[in-house]
């Protein structure tokens, strides 16, 4: 992308207020996991325990640092997400003892628009530890509810809300579309 996408601009507002506005819509207290540097004025930063290791460490982040028994985990770049969706998802997760509650949508599993339990941290610290960063493979050692994109339309949602801001060219769809 060239720059940092949580500061890339969608309709007059950066995709990280969007995100931020977002979660605090449907719970709080909401944190950012990241560089204090960067995002401290912005709201609680939460810093990677295990640097450079990609999103699995950013949930380790999260989930070391809260005492929350449910825990929703959004990526900065999904523009197109709907708060309805999200208490959707919390919903299901708050039905379940599920350690993870992901939707299945879009080509694939969403790790970063799901529900996380504290059970979670010690499979993500181990896989960390042995420098395994792959998020979807973890699912395998802990109870998982996957809400494929069946359930996802039937509740009244497109997968085109899994839609995020990788490339240039996805920045400017998102800019037509969202105004």
């Amino acid at each position: 992308m060239g720059t940092d996408k949580a500061f890339l601009k969608v309709s007059g507002r950066t995709l990280l207020e969007r995100c931020l506005d977002l979660a605090a819509s449907i719970s709080s207290p909401v944190m950012i996991v990241g560089d204090p540097q960067k995002f401290s004025g912005f709201g609680l930063v939460v810093e990677d325990i295990y640097r450079d290791h990609g999103p699995l460490a950013g949930i380790h982040a999260a989930l070391a640092s809260t005492t929350a028994a449910l825990n929703l985990i959004l990526a900065v770049d999904l523009p197109f997400l709907q708060p309805r969706f999200l208490r959707y998802l919390i919903s299901r997760a708050q039905e379940s003892h599920a350690a993870v509650t992901v939707p299945g949508a879009a080509g694939g599993l969403q790790p970063l628009c799901a529900v996380y339990r504290k059970a979670f941290l010690p499979i993500a610290e181990r896989s960390l530890h042995a420098g395994k960063n792959k998020i979807d493979r973890l699912f395998a050692e802990v109870e998982t509810l996957v809400i494929d994109e069946q359930k996802i339309r039937n509740a009244g949602f497109s997968d085109q809300i899994f839609r995020n801001v990788n490339t240039p060219e996805d920045w400017k769809q998102a800019q037509a579309v969202l105004g």
